[in-house]
């Protein structure tokens, strides 16, 4: 499960932004909207949360952040060729800011056990890496390693918690790749669950890697989960009673069987409605994370999808008869009504972006306010009193 992550000179996000699922000591809704973990440090950690901010506030770059995060540790010892320079993304709108490394850091649990990983990066070589482990109270430092400009050389200390030829990983580690990324590759038994973490527990949907439709047609080809994904599209107020998957020179077709009081008919993918197919994008993803616990983070959850399809896709999270391996969901949105349904997010769920006069991202959770327990959070979002809002000129301009 996602814990905490930081990030640091990273496009709009030029000072240290933390967003964390920890869950608050509220009580309200805790059995439901959180798993209890069983640790004292970390005791309950939120199955949802959602971002909000007006446009070009920088909440997409929350997402983007921990995209590019995922990307490097999954790619860098694999996909980078020695030399080749980094897509480096700092803030750009100062003079300092472009000289700085950026920072990323995740907090994760695996079987119980808390990780702590990060590492700092320039556009040629990565800075610093470090990974600590809570297998008690107190953390295991793993391994750091440290760019010495004096040596010229990456400076790396390891503890007594991982094992394995470390140094024979330290000599393959080029200077833009990760230390976790090349010792996952050369069979690191001890590294390999955080690697598989962001390799296959953390799915991202953006518009860098948006949602299609494989993930859903591999569930239409089970006669069980295809059943499960009509009864999701019908549950939707959508006709739709069955999927076909045909294989055509090895492209797959969708065709949709539509029935209702007065008659039926089958409409392909193109024929359906951009809320229908985002729906059945959404399905694959969706039952894949719940079966297995993953952490799904989508941006823009409610395009094409109408307010209460939105508010019963969050509750999926909420429920444990569905959501049995604590899986979660964290998501950007626009939708102010989801502040004011029913139990649907407790305060410490809400996070807000606003931008400063600099262009600087500030995210803040919605908590800090101390909103009251029955305080109406979609009028007191949208007057600005927590921020996250636009400041629209009147008429847009417009005359």
């Amino acid at each position: 499960m996602l814990v905490e992550f930081r990030v640091q000179n990273f496009r709009s996000l030029r000072d240290e932004q933390v967003f964390s699922l920890v869950a608050s000591k509220d009580k309200t809704d805790l059995d439901t909207h959180a798993f209890q973990t069983g640790l004292s440090a970390v005791p309950s950690v939120l199955l949802s949360s959602a971002i909000y901010g007006g446009n070009a506030s920088g909440k997409s770059n929350v997402i983007k952040a921990l995209q590019y995060m995922r990307g490097l540790v999954t790619e860098s010892a694999s996909g980078m060729q020695p030399g080749q320079l980094f897509q480096f993304q700092p803030f750009r709108l100062d003079t300092q800011s472009g000289e700085q490394p950026t920072t990323f850091e995740v907090t994760f649990l695996i079987d119980g056990i808390r990780y702590q990983y990060g590492f700092a990066m320039t556009a040629s070589r990565i800075v610093s890496e470090h990974l600590l482990v809570y297998k008690a109270f107190k953390p295991q430092r793993w391994f750091t390693r440290a760019f010495d400009e004096t040596l010229g050389k990456d400076v790396y200390e390891f503890g007594a918690g991982l094992k394995g030829p470390k140094h024979m990983w330290e000599s393959a580690t080029r200077s833009n790749s990760l230390f976790l990324s090349m010792a996952a590759q050369l069979n690191s038994e001890v590294l390999q669950p955080v690697f598989e973490w962001f390799s296959q527990k953390l799915m991202i949907f953006n518009e860098d890697t948006p949602l299609g439709p494989d993930a859903s047609i591999q569930m239409l080809l089970q006669a069980d989960r295809r059943e499960a994904v009509c009864r999701f599209l019908s549950a939707a107020d959508i006709s739709i009673t069955d999927i076909d998957v045909q294989t055509d020179a090895q492209q797959r077709r969708l065709r949709f069987h539509h029935v209702t009081d007065q008659g039926q008919a089958i409409f392909e993918l193109a024929d359906e409605s951009s809320g229908t197919r985002n729906l059945l994008f959404l399905a694959g993803p969706v039952f894949n994370v719940l079966d297995r616990g993953l952490t799904l983070v989508i941006d823009e959850l409610d395009t094409s999808l109408h307010t209460l399809l939105v508010r019963e896709l969050v509750r999926l999270f909420h429920n444990p008869a569905i959501n049995k391996a604590h899986a979660q969901l964290v998501f950007t949105t626009h939708d102010t009504s989801l502040l004011n349904a029913p139990s649907l997010l407790r305060r410490d769920q809400v996070w807000l972006t606003e931008k400063d006069r600099d262009q600087a991202t500030a995210l803040i959770g919605l908590y800090e306010y101390s909103p009251r327990k029955n305080e109406a959070l979609e009028r007191g979002y949208l007057v600005g009193r927590y921020g996250g809002v636009p400041l629209v000129s009147q008429g847009l301009g417009l005359k």
